[in-house]
């Protein structure tokens, strides 16, 4: 290196992550009568093209999430989609589905002139990624997705039904259960949106911060006070908790259960890899070995020390490097 050149920014030792970086764009897109859409861009403008699709549905964007790119190698763009984040209008349920996000991405893409771009996601993200994949092959350069939801009701009767993770997490349990009438205990789903529906703003407050604090004490192999406490945040965990059921009751607005592993033919070509912890509790592994199954062409990366969080640093290093290694693809 001669001595004027520029050194390049160190990363996080233990995660892996890349420095802090701020935008170098930021817009916001209306993508129908009803809904604007906020975006972001990050690096550089003649960097490799990327989209960093987050999860939930309904979780939106963060900073950190622009930490999974290198700076110098990537042009990532983040957005929060229909009811999320910065999005307007804020937890609209209305035009709000698998396919009105994926028609989104797609509108971004050309918006921005954008001909083909990498597509990370992970949890709700690894859904719409692998929707929007096959929608539109010809315009994904890899895939790297993380903590893998095909959006079945199998996934979702786990994390929302009890049985097994119940009995891991009885406490959890307990306060997820305590908002709901013993009665309407066998369909929570249902049972939330009532909660979720009422007139009484404290009886949709109790409800949904009990949601949002289910789902993150699962997402860590230890939750941390802070994520926890994050989690209780009024209208964060109230446009969370309604997006999530509103997809969720609508079977994800897939056409079968299976959509995603019978279609899988459309994207075998696309370089991709899947990274899973193997103490996966919201998204757990039985997806991801199903999905590696039906795609053996993929990277197929199980973490053995990690559980759901993309920060958890085993999982973060993972995804790093598969975004490092792709970014001298071009």
């Amino acid at each position: 290196m001669n001595s004027t050149s520029t050194p390049r920014p160190l990363r996080d030792p233990i995660t892996w992550l890349h420095p802090p970086v701020e935008p170098f764009d930021t817009g916001r897109l209306q993508v129908s009568p009803l809904h604007t859409i906020y975006y972001e861009q990050v690096g550089r403008l003649d960097g490799k093209p990327a989209i960093f699709l987050h999860g939930g549905p309904g979780g939106g964007i963060s900073p950190a999430h622009r930490r999974f790119f290198a700076p110098d190698r990537y042009r990532a763009v983040l957005f929060d989609q229909r009811g999320s984040g910065k999005s307007t209008p804020h937890a609209c349920l209305d035009e709000n589905t698998t396919w009105d996000l994926v028609a989104d991405i797609e509108r971004l893409r050309e918006h921005l002139g954008i001909e083909r771009w990498l597509v990370f996601g992970g949890s709700w993200g690894s859904t719409l990624a692998l929707a929007y994949a096959q929608a539109y092959p010809e315009r994904v350069t890899e895939l790297v997705l993380r903590g893998i939801f095909l959006g079945r009701p199998v996934e979702i009767d786990w994390l929302y039904q009890g049985g097994t993770v119940a009995a891991l997490f009885p406490d959890g349990w307990e306060r997820f259960v305590a908002p709901v009438p013993v009665a309407e205990r066998g369909d929570m789903l249902r049972a939330y949106k009532r909660l979720l529906t009422s007139g009484d703003p404290a009886v949709r407050l109790d409800a949904a911060r009990a949601w949002s604090v289910w789902e993150t004490l699962l997402s860590h192999i230890v939750a941390s006070p802070e994520d926890l406490a994050e989690a209780e945040l009024a209208d964060d965990a109230i446009a969370i908790t309604e997006i999530e059921i509103h997809y969720f009751l609508n079977s994800c607005f897939l056409r079968s259960p299976t959509q995603l592993l019978e279609d899988i033919d459309l994207i075998r070509h696309i370089p991709t890899v899947i990274v899973q912890g193997r103490y996966d509790l919201v998204c757990p592994p039985m997806s991801a070995f199903e999905l590696a199954k039906a795609f053996p062409e993929a990277d197929f990366q199980v973490i053995g020390d990690a559980g759901h969080s993309a920060f958890e640093a085993p999982i973060s290093r993972a995804l790093v490097a598969a975004t490092d290694r792709l970014g001298e693809r071009r």
